[in-house]
């Protein structure tokens, strides 16, 4: 975990998940005062939005954190500017591989580059293109999805990659023990989401927050995909009324598509627009029954609501214990 503090410029390499609604400056200043890696969810927002909350995550903490950019952002040329603006340490790219010259823009102002790599070959893709350090993240992790398991990823690519490159784990991370075994394999740290959205310094809804400690592991469900003409991105969040509604409107679109009612276009669109702004109405608006409630299924090891520093520090001490024990 050296390796990964000493990168990241924190105590501790715990990073924060980049969750959209969720880590904004009073949360990423939080962990980032509390020894972890606090990283901005830029999601959608414009260069606008971005600048000033990073301006504003700037006022709350002189410690590093990091800028999470979605690499299919239309202005995604411009956000980077902004974080160079800043002099943002570290920029996450996520959502896909980064297209051409997003790297290199990067690199250019000074800023380390971490990605996500889903797979051996694109880890070692990525670390070719300029990757500084790479996330490898499981199906267990709240939101967007891959389809494989963290602790298949760990042993598939921590020995291929971790002696000589910094990699770190996420997805389905709830206690320190976990983290102990990452960092036995050659993980440089890890990152958690599901157990930072419900902290005290998270601008989370209270009835989020409170789904959250009601709910047990199995309820955080992947989205099901009904038809293969209708592509669904899978994320995983908590079963309630829009995720059983969700299954009903697929089948509902693909029938009126059979029946030559809607082209392909019109009905993916349908698809894609039925969850527009379903996380912030969770989040923001506490409608955790129509909302999304997007969550890993680590929730299940998340009780109550605790502030960062006890999270980050009731980690460590897991860890330093299980590390000695070995």
């Amino acid at each position: 975990m050296a390796r990964g503090a000493a990168f990241l410029g924190s105590e501790t390499a715990i990073l924060c998940g980049a969750m959209s609604w969720v880590s904004e400056r009073n949360l990423v200043s939080a962990i980032s005062n509390a020894g972890g890696f606090g990283v901005i969810a830029c999601g959608a927002m414009t260069p606008e939005l971005l600048d000033t909350e990073i301006a504003a995550t700037k006022a709350l903490t002189d410690k590093p954190f990091g800028v999470n950019l979605i690499t299919m952002h239309p202005a995604l040329f411009d956000l980077i500017a902004v974080c160079a603006k800043h002099k943002v340490s570290h920029v996450v790219l996520a959502g896909g591989l980064p297209p051409k010259g997003s790297v290199e823009a990067i690199k250019e102002t000074g800023a380390k580059v971490i990605c996500f790599a889903p797979t051996l070959a694109l880890g070692k893709k990525l670390l070719r293109s300029g990757a500084d350090a790479l996330v490898i993240e499981g199906s267990e992790a709240g939101g967007h999805i891959g389809p494989v398991s963290t602790s298949v990823l760990a042993q598939e690519i921590l020995p291929a990659l971790a002696a000589d490159n910094l990699v770190f784990v996420a997805g389905g991370i709830g206690r320190g023990e976990m983290i102990a075994s990452y960092l036995e394999m050659g993980a440089a740290g890890v990152q958690l989401g599901t157990r930072f959205a419900a902290a005290t310094e998270s601008i989370a809804h209270p009835d989020f927050k409170k789904a959250f400690f009601r709910a047990s592991a199995r309820e955080a469900v992947a989205s099901v995909q009904v038809d293969p003409r209708l592509p669904v991105i899978p994320v995983r969040a908590l079963k309630n009324k829009g995720t059983e509604e969700f299954t009903a409107k697929q089948v509902e679109v693909a029938k009126l598509l059979d029946a030559g009612e809607v082209d392909m276009g019109e009905a993916q669109l349908q698809i894609e627009h039925y969850w527009a702004g379903a996380l912030r109405r969770a989040v923001i608006e506490g409608d955790v029954e129509n909302g999304s409630v997007m969550a890993g299924q680590s929730v299940g090891m998340v009780s109550k609501e605790e502030p960062v520093a006890d999270i980050i520090a009731g980690l460590m001490g897991e860890c330093e214990a299980a590390l000695a024990r070995a």
